[in-house]
């Protein structure tokens, strides 16, 4: 039966808690928190209640508080229980351990330690803006949470606004008004994307337009709760016939056709069909 005690094998356990709605924790998530012979949280209150919600009894197991700021402390003790042979469960507060939560430094130190370490997926706030943002899917890349300060705030946008890939970032309610308007004349006014506030709580919300519509709408708003940002992929540069052709001579040199249009789709930041049809024809042509 889901929830009841079974017998755990030693290890670090990762788990993944709801992003608001409770009952978005696996089925899998309650049975190591049923078994797990140790319990460590970021928040032990947020976990105590998620457990008594769905009936998960602590008993005399510990629960011990581990998150940034006690890490150095609480990190031994864990390690020490592993090294016993111990089964211990990690969550924390929302979401998926690592994902802009504590988690990384645990980890890595249970894997130099030999420990196993085990993932039990589940709710993560990035996957879930990137599942309703109507931007594409097939590449994406988590950026996490902007700095505070506005100079290093845009330095770090400019440095990412030519990645290839659909972008998901965090940002704190108080600072998402100069974010997107930030993000506007960084990535450019017409470039489209969705916040996404709440997700999956009573008072989800889901704004879709480009980040000029976007800076706008929040611009006067005074908002609330967790807040997750999906940007599209920056386009396709405009680039001279004459470089595409340039280089993919000398990429034909040393790859086949195909593989040539993709080197040079990729460094050119180009659609590798156009380019591999330019590629077909400089082979007809001789």
């Amino acid at each position: 039966m889901t929830g009841q005690a079974q017998t755990l094998a030693p290890g670090l356990y990762f788990l993944a808690t709801p992003i608001g709605a409770a009952r978005d924790i696996t089925l899998r998530a309650l049975d190591i928190l049923a078994s797990a012979d140790v319990i460590a949280a970021e928040d032990t209150r947020t976990l105590r209640h998620l457990m008594d919600i769905h009936g998960i009894a602590l008993g005399d197991r510990p629960l011990w508080s581990y998150h940034d700021h006690n890490g150095e402390r609480v990190r031994p003790r864990i390690l020490t229980a592993l090294a016993e042979g111990k089964s211990v469960a990690y969550a924390s507060e929302a979401g998926t351990p690592l994902v802009a939560d504590p988690g990384f430094q645990l980890g890595r130190a249970a894997i130099a330690a030999g420990h196993h370490v085990i993932a039990a997926p589940g709710p993560s706030a990035a996957l879930a803006a990137l599942t309703v943002s109507g931007l594409p899917s097939d590449r994406f890349m988590f950026a996490g949470f902007p700095p505070s300060g506005a100079g290093q705030r845009r330095q770090w946008l400019a440095e990412l606004a030519a990645v290839p890939a659909t972008l998901i970032l965090y940002e704190s309610p108080k600072r998402i008004r100069e974010m997107l308007a930030d993000l506007a004349v960084s990535f450019g006014a017409e470039r489209q994307a969705a916040v996404c506030r709440e997700l999956t709580k009573r008072f989800e919300e889901i704004t879709r337009g480009s980040l000029a519509e976007l800076a706008a709408a929040f611009s006067d708003r005074s908002v609330k709760g967790e807040i997750a940002v999906v940007i599209d992929r920056a386009r396709a540069r405009a680039a001279d016939p004459a470089e595409i052709e340039r280089a993919l001579r000398e990429a034909l040199e040393c790859h086949s056709t195909k593989d040539a249009a993709a080197v040079v789709a990729e460094a050119l930041g180009l659609p590798r069909r156009h380019v591999y049809q330019i590629a077909l024809k400089l082979g007809e042509d001789g």
